[in-house]
């Protein structure tokens, strides 16, 4: 009698686990929901909008996009980090996740350990600029004229802590000079000014610039990327007018909270990867200035943990904090 009842026993319990098994393998089984930490019509909340429809088509289950503005993308991404890990919640984010652990003392998460690294989606190009009237043709120029007046030459950006503002502190530190920071709300009064010569100089990414450098009203003196731009071959990298960390890109990429299955991570994994080869992809990421550009998690973790410890490092030696 004992024997029957510990053989129904164990028969109860790998009943539960086969049904637990399928499951857990059956994911997606409802509506999936990508969080973006900013608002509508950003290029991360493009990002997602064009990733959802052929994502939804390949997982079977609607994708819903969700803004949560507030706090530089603090408070979506701490949403993110304490959502359940069960793969029905993701998050699309830009580089400014780990430029804001550094800038926010009381970060309420961590944005290496609180995430799983899904998926690298594009990367974005800033460049740097003056207004066409200055007198400096070079970077070279720009920086010798900093040197000779510390303190007295301008930068705008469109806010503290954002990438055209660290990726100018960079700039500033990297070429030993010491240029005074003019921070904006917003990116529509700051590049009203730099056009009207109140400040001398700016990092803008370059789908912002190209009319205007185009329409000669801006000139442009150097590029944040690795490589020479195809739309700018003439004009030097950061890293060949001598800023030695000179590659200020802006990485996209998608995360999902700490603990979500890794069968699921490496199904998104594969599932953006195709979708990222499509060309109605292509061209509307190029529309705002950025190129499809896919990894494996792994890959996009190693990228994560390096961008963190660079840019905090640099916040902290430049002395500059959220406001």
């Amino acid at each position: 009698m004992q024997i029957a009842k510990l053989l129904k026993y164990c028969g109860a319990i790998l009943a539960l686990a086969g049904a637990a098994s399928a499951h857990a393998g059956a994911w997606p089984d409802h509506p999936i929901t990508f969080i973006v930490p900013y608002t509508p019509a950003t290029g991360i909340d493009l990002v997602a909008r064009q990733l959802a429809p052929p994502l939804a088509k390949a997982l079977g289950q609607p994708i819903v996009v969700e803004n949560i503005p507030g706090a530089s993308g603090n408070i979506g991404s701490e949403r993110v980090a304490r959502a359940k890990p069960d793969g029905y919640t993701f998050m699309v984010q830009v580089c400014t996740l780990v430029m804001n652990h550094g800038l926010y003392k009381n970060l309420p998460y961590d944005p290496v350990k609180d995430f799983v690294p899904v998926s690298l989606t594009s990367w974005g190009t800033l460049v740097l600029v003056e207004p066409a009237s200055r007198p400096w043709k070079t970077a070279q120029d720009l920086i010798a004229a900093a040197r000779k007046a510390p303190g007295k030459l301008t930068y705008a950006s469109p806010g503290v802590g954002t990438p055209h503002h660290l990726s100018m502190a960079l700039f500033d530190q990297q070429a030993g000079i010491d240029m005074l920071h003019v921070p904006y709300k917003g990116s529509a009064g700051a590049v009203t000014d730099l056009l009207s010569g109140q400040v001398d100089a700016m990092f803008l990414p370059v789908h912002v610039a190209l009319p205007l450098i185009k329409g000669g009203k801006l000139r442009v003196l150097a590029t944040g990327s690795p490589k020479r731009l195809p739309q700018l071959p003439e004009v030097p990298t950061l890293k060949e007018v001598g800023i030695k960390e000179g590659d200020v890109d802006m990485w996209y990429g998608v995360l999902a909270p700490k603990g979500t299955p890794k069968a699921v991570v490496d199904r998104m994994n594969k599932e953006i990867g195709v979708a990222l080869r499509s060309p109605e992809i292509a061209k509307s990421f190029e529309a705002q200035g950025m190129v499809p550009a896919s990894s494996t998690p792994a890959e996009f973790h190693a990228l994560i943990a390096k961008d963190d410890r660079r840019w905090r490092t640099l916040v902290k030696k430049a002395h500059i904090s959220a406001q």
